[in-house]
């Protein structure tokens, strides 16, 4: 990669960078080393789910630059309110500062927006900052600006391609995000973002956030290409 090819490009990338740490198999040891690296690379968060938010918050400390973000309904979604906002409730008790949330994708598929927007509303009205976590490469342009424009009417601050676990992200659905968006919330890119490359392309394409489980590697490889 040239250095021309990191125009346009934030002067710290780490200030984009939400480190994931979702992967099922994760043990304390590692995620200690995760937590660790994201304060030493300043990166703006981590992200990881309920089972391990305790001890994240104790790494990252009660405070720290690098925001505590819990997955909510992760990863499909697929369970009622009640339960998500338990899960909302619990995770605010534990220290999470903000909330990437798996929305109800059958009540969208059944055009029941008002269920969908409800559910969103009830998390947003806690006062954390949410996240909406939309399956972009599964809904038609015209659920997704439905979604769209339903978690905006409920008050999240930003709109996540995918849960990360499906097909790699691409500029081109970010392309689609700004464009349905309007500048009216944050995008947070996810899927498979392994490389410098991938990153600053998407961060071109309109991305402010990156979600991905190789942060050491892109902050590593950006500033390496910046000398």
């Amino acid at each position: 990669m040239s250095k021309r090819s990191l125009h346009d490009v934030p002067p710290d990338l780490s200030l984009v960078i939400h480190q994931a740490a979702l992967d099922p198999h994760l043990d304390n040891e590692t995620l200690k080393e995760i937590c660790e690296a994201s304060l030493y690379f300043n990166f703006a968060g981590l992200c990881t789910n309920l089972v391990r938010l305790p001890y994240a918050r104790k790494i990252l400390g009660a405070s720290s630059p690098t925001k505590l973000i819990a997955v909510i309904g992760f990863p499909f979604g697929a369970i009622p309110s009640e339960l998500k906002l338990k899960e909302v409730n619990w995770a605010a008790a534990e220290g999470a500062e903000e909330l990437d949330v798996v929305p109800n994708f059958l009540a969208l598929k059944e055009n029941k927006l008002e269920i969908f927007a409800e559910e969103l509303a009830k998390i947003c009205s806690t006062g954390i900052p949410v996240r909406v976590v939309l399956d972009i490469a599964h809904l038609s342009l015209e659920k997704l600006d439905l979604a769209i424009e339903a978690s905006l009417d409920a008050g999240v601050i930003g709109v996540q391609a995918g849960n990360g676990f499906g097909p790699v992200i691409t500029s081109n659905q970010i392309y689609q995000l700004v464009d349905l968006i309007h500048g009216r919330c944050e995008i947070k890119a996810a899927g498979g973002i392994k490389t410098l490359d991938q990153g600053i392309d998407l961060i071109k394409a309109g991305a402010s956030h990156l979600g991905t489980s190789y942060g050491s590697e892109l902050i590593t490889s950006f500033r390496r290409q910046q000398k």
